[in-house]
């Protein structure tokens, strides 16, 4: 099957990434138009081995099949001189090259920057590490948690829900935004190459730049040197930004100033005479601020969560339904725009639900072009080709 016709259609990518974070990455290089070229230990990517033993073969774990399509499976032996030189081989034919390995690791391997740069001088070398060097931290192991226990990630919860006990968020947050982040760094080093024929080293710290982002609104007054304030965005961790019900079930409404609002309350009931008789009830601001927020909940049930989406959309107040996760599987818009797309991998597996990109080219588009591998399903034929002596990619 042909590679992507995306932006990055041309780029060969040696991918030696696993977990969450770099194949995260790895698999949007992929989406747009990279070919990618995974490279996986005989026993391949540990991320193939599902919890929970739901996957219907050994090496297509659920979690696996949302990170790893767009991808060759190429399965290489490194601890054996040959396959050292066969994957050597490959960088020769590559622009760039991708892992998250600790340092020590992919030297001991013989795949630093330095000696991969030695095989090809204008690689682009991206690679993820858990801390910056420098620091106390530098050249320690890190993973989702340990990052998000790091950059204060789970001191939001007790902030929002007044549960003091430390929680990470129930997503791999840490590992997906440091993902983006090295995308980031490798498609403007590719940018910087085609300028000067220069690569270069893209180094993604994950204490860093998960820190970076998560502390944008949430060192709030501590931005100010000295501190103005507490920590936490007020407007973020309130224990109204919550779902509304609905007489049938839940939505989430912005009602983004004092016309919105009022419209809003109108349309259940409550004109403007009653917002005025609430709030005259109460002795302060707090009090006010409760009232209003009583009064959107009881606006909420007046009608079905249809008719509020219809009403939302007539008189220009932001609402939404607020789905579960089976409910967005059936979404009306993700369904018309065909999100979630049933995809074949061969009669052992069956199918899988591929999500689509979500980036729109209007010149090169995203696609999927290919599904995730098996493990090593692709050996035979990359290495056939290279013996060949194909063309580098850049060429």
């Amino acid at each position: 099957m042909a590679e992507g016709a995306g932006p990055l259609a041309g780029i060969r990518v040696i991918d030696m990434t696993q977990f969450v974070l770099g194949p995260y990455a790895t698999q949007m290089l992929g989406d747009l138009g990279a070919e990618v070229i995974k490279i996986e230990t005989p026993s391949g990517d540990r991320q193939r081995r599902e919890m929970g033993r739901i996957a219907p073969a050994q090496d297509v774990s659920a979690l696996f099949l949302q990170l790893n399509r767009n991808k060759q499976s190429v399965a290489l032996d490194l601890k054996v001189d040959h396959d050292r030189e066969q994957l050597r081989a490959l960088i020769g034919t590559a622009d760039v090259f991708v892992h998250n390995m600790r340092p020590e690791a992919v030297q001991r391997l013989g795949f630093d920057y330095e000696a991969v740069r030695a095989i090809r001088p204008d690689i682009v070398y991206g690679w993820a590490c858990g801390f910056g060097d420098g620091g106390e931290y530098a050249g320690r192991q890190a993973f989702d948690d340990l990052i998000q226990g790091a950059a204060a990630a789970t001191a939001l919860l007790p902030l929002y829900d007044g549960n003091p006990e430390p929680r990470p968020l129930p997503t791999f947050m840490a590992d997906k935004v440091c993902g983006l982040m090295l995308l980031i760094g490798i498609q403007a080093a590719l940018v910087h190459r085609a300028r000067t024929g220069e690569g270069q080293e893209v180094k993604v710290p994950m204490l860093e730049s998960f820190a970076g982002f998560l502390l944008v609104e949430h060192l709030h007054g501590h931005s100010y040197d000295p501190p103005r304030g507490k920590f936490g965005h007020p407007g973020a961790l309130t224990p109204f930004r919550k779902a509304l019900r609905t007489s049938d079930g839940y939505m989430m409404v912005l009602a983004q100033d004092v016309e919105a609002s009022n419209r809003y309350l109108g349309l259940g009931g409550i004109d403007g005479a009653e917002v005025e008789r609430r709030y005259a009830e109460e002795v302060d601001g707090r009090g006010r601020v409760n009232a209003y927020h009583r009064m959107l909940a009881e606006v909420a049930l007046t009608r079905t969560t249809a008719e509020w989406m219809a009403l939302g959309t007539e008189h220009s107040i932001p609402i939404i339904r607020v789905n579960d996760l089976p409910g967005v599987l059936t979404d009306p818009h993700l369904s018309e725009v065909g999100f979630f797309t049933p995809r074949k991998i061969d009669d052992e597996v069956g199918s899988y639900l591929a999500m689509a990109p979500g980036i729109s080219f209007s010149a090169t588009p995203m696609s999927i072009t290919r599904d995730p591998p098996r493990l090593g399903q692709h050996t035979a034929d990359v290495l056939r080709a290279l013996k060949a002596g194909p063309a580098t990619a850049s060429e």
